[in-house]
């Protein structure tokens, strides 16, 4: 798909992924489109380029009733005010932990720049969302869509207000960043280890909770959706274990924290050069290592080994 178009999501019902042109990477960003009885959207990209979401509502005559961003991180939330602004009798979801950060995206706005560097530039400032527009989750719910239902899975290794929605009918697992990156040209899952409350055993046991849904799709919130095999998550368990150990490795080796992310940035893989292009590449490549060294600065003061 081109940025702006959307498509089916195949075997499922009424279900919809659209490319949002996140990055100015094909596929990058995927919102995903749920015509049901009380239609929903969940993601809703970073925002800066909207109107593909707006159009897209339009052509398939949907009008919301929910907002159901994954996580507050704003890949995936930045678009959400901008479209409870264009839909005022929607419900706009969240972890109880982050509502207040849609509110006010202040805080949030300086650690996504800490968090991203050079990469801000294709970001757009937030729309704040009235408190009282906010349902808050905590993992447990059954959002009721008319036609259909979502259950709603607490997911915090990843970040600590991630949720995932499961949906029975079609048995597809909206997956947020639990699951990782599935990058589709390489037929492989890629770890996505984000400052600053990266947290490897979590991310694993969120990867357990995906597998124990045994669901027959995924939904993934990065170059759209692919059917589950367990393997995939299983392999990709080793892949964040692998990866910590690198960065831990390298950290001892170099004893520089600076010099340990521009190691990893200058050595970037090959494939997700191609994939990325050069920029972002790098630029994740940064952000992924620092969201590590936190983890493990955040071990030590535990008294924990990785």
């Amino acid at each position: 798909m081109e940025p702006g178009e959307y498509a089916p999501v195949p075997g499922c019902t009424d279900l919809y992924y659209l490319d949002t042109g996140m990055y100015g990477t094909a596929n990058y960003g995927s919102v995903y489109l749920l015509d049901a009885d009380r239609p929903a959207v969940i993601d809703t990209g970073i925002g800066n380029n909207r109107e593909y979401l707006f159009d897209a509502l339009d052509d398939l005559g949907m009008r919301p009733d929910w907002i159901l961003p994954t996580h507050v991180h704003l890949d995936h939330a930045g678009g959400a005010g901008f479209l409870a602004e264009r839909y005022p009798d929607a419900t706009v979801t969240m972890h109880e932990s982050a509502v207040e950060h849609l509110v006010d995206p202040t805080r949030l706005v300086a650690g996504t720049k800490a968090a991203v560097g050079d990469q801000w530039s294709f970001y757009v400032e937030p729309e704040p969302i009235d408190e009282g527009r906010i349902e808050p989750l905590s993992g447990g719910e059954t959002l009721d869509l008319g036609d259909r239902e979502l259950d709603v899975h607490h997911a915090p290794g990843h970040a600590p207000h991630q949720v995932v929605f499961h949906d029975r009918g079609d048995d597809v697992v909206f997956t947020a960043d639990a699951a990782g990156i599935y990058v589709p040209a390489l037929d492989a899952i890629r770890q996505t280890s984000p400052p600053s409350r990266f947290d490897l055993h979590g991310c694993q046991a969120d990867a357990d909770t995906i597998r124990e849904l045994d669901p027959r799709y995924l939904c993934f919130g990065h170059f759209g959706p692919k059917e589950f095999r367990d393997e995939d998550l299983a392999e990709y368990k080793r892949t964040l274990a692998e990866w910590v150990e690198a960065v831990r490795q390298k950290r001892e080796e170099l004893g520089d924290d600076d010099a340990v992310i521009q190691y990893f940035a200058d050595h970037a893989p090959d494939d997700h050069v191609e994939v990325w292009g050069e920029r972002k590449a790098r630029e994740e490549e940064k952000m992924n290592t620092r969201g590590v060294l936190g983890y493990l600065d955040y071990m030590e003061t535990q008294g924990k080994t990785v």
